[in-house]
């Protein structure tokens, strides 16, 4: 049977694939369109604000109480993705870094972004229907920012977002479906992770407009939100028990939010309530439930509601910036 979060992630999920005009669709070179302070009004009254926003809580639904071991479908498509992050992985490991007087922002990130770029159609085209190939010049636009910046050596929430840009966009085109919104999450996404934690170690990439001591994380939130809807009701593990190491250390492969703070706790020295001083705060709430909706008030307000977060987002058919027309009861 199914749960009432899963129906309501379902039924989410089923208004993506009312997506019906790829026959004759003119797929077009996405552009900017957040330009200035002024362009925010729009964006938060678009289709692509509206669709995203849609789909990143419909997700949330979908692996409520959901450990990353549970037994759920994997898909060819799933399969295909997973093996496509597989080779970026092994790219990094095969781009070793410069010799270079500056300690952060190694160069070398910027052959594996070349790289990247040159290789996106091979990479992603065997992914997409035959009546969708066209769709490659969309995808490629957020798939390239995905990673970082290659000029500022950066990373940050913003590039998480053009992820799940990405992942949006293959599921309008039909290439995920329904049965793929857990594996989407705590497969495909949690190898994302993986891939860009070690970009960032191994480039020493500098973090995109971090908020430093007073900010979330320094390069992710989408895995904060998604990881706290992960740990809903559960028995033993609450919100004040991620402050403890050794919680983290023997539940990090199950459970994301864990795996992010194991990851701080590798990364940085100190006291935890001061070099993470806004997750310090998060120990303090009482259940999950509660930790879950507060990142999401916190995602609207602080990274898709953000000029400096959202400003190189692009626009297509796809995700468009044309304004979302709620559909009207019949």
């Amino acid at each position: 049977m199914a749960t009432n979060a899963e129906s309501q992630a379902s039924d989410v999920i089923k208004g993506i694939y009312c997506f019906q005009m790829l026959q004759g669709k003119t797929f077009i070179q996405p552009k900017r369109e957040i330009l200035s302070m002024m362009d925010m009004a729009k964006w938060l009254q678009s289709s692509a604000y509206a669709e995203l926003l849609g789909f990143i809580q419909s997700l949330n639904m979908a692996i409520r109480n959901k450990k990353i071991s549970d037994d759920f479908p994997k898909s060819e498509a799933t399969k295909q993705m997973l093996q496509i992050l597989d080779t970026l992985d092994q790219w990094t490991e095969e781009i070793k870094p410069i010799d270079q007087p500056q300690r952060f922002g190694n160069a070398a990130f910027r052959d594996w972004r070349n790289r990247l770029c040159e290789k996106a159609d091979d990479l992603i085209t065997p992914l997409l229907p035959d009546d969708a190939k066209e769709s490659i010049i969309e995808l490629k636009a957020y798939w390239k920012e995905s990673f970082g910046n290659a000029t500022r050596i950066d990373y940050g929430s913003g590039h998480e977002l053009s992820f799940v840009a990405f992942l949006f966009c293959l599921c309008k085109l039909e290439v995920f479906h329904e049965s793929d919104c857990c594996s989407l999450v705590l497969q495909v996404f949690n190898r994302y992770l993986d891939v860009v934690r070690n970009l960032q170690s191994r480039y020493r990439m500098e973090p995109a407009g971090s908020h430093g001591v007073w900010g979330l994380d320094d390069f992710q939130f989408l895995s904060y939100l998604w990881g706290s809807s992960q740990l809903i009701d559960h028995p033993t593990i609450l919100p004040k028990s991620f402050v403890d190491p050794k919680i983290c250390q023997e539940n990090a492969h199950e459970y994301m939010f864990l795996d992010c703070i194991n990851f701080i706790n590798k990364m940085k020295t100190g006291p935890f309530a001061e070099h993470s001083n806004q997750l310090w705060g998060i120990s303090g709430v009482l259940y999950w439930a509660k930790v879950n909706s507060g990142l999401i008030k916190m995602f609207k307000a602080e990274v898709v509601g953000k000029f400096p977060v959202v400003q190189h987002f692009v626009f297509g058919s796809l995700l468009s910036i044309a304004k979302h027309e709620v559909p009207r009861r019949v």
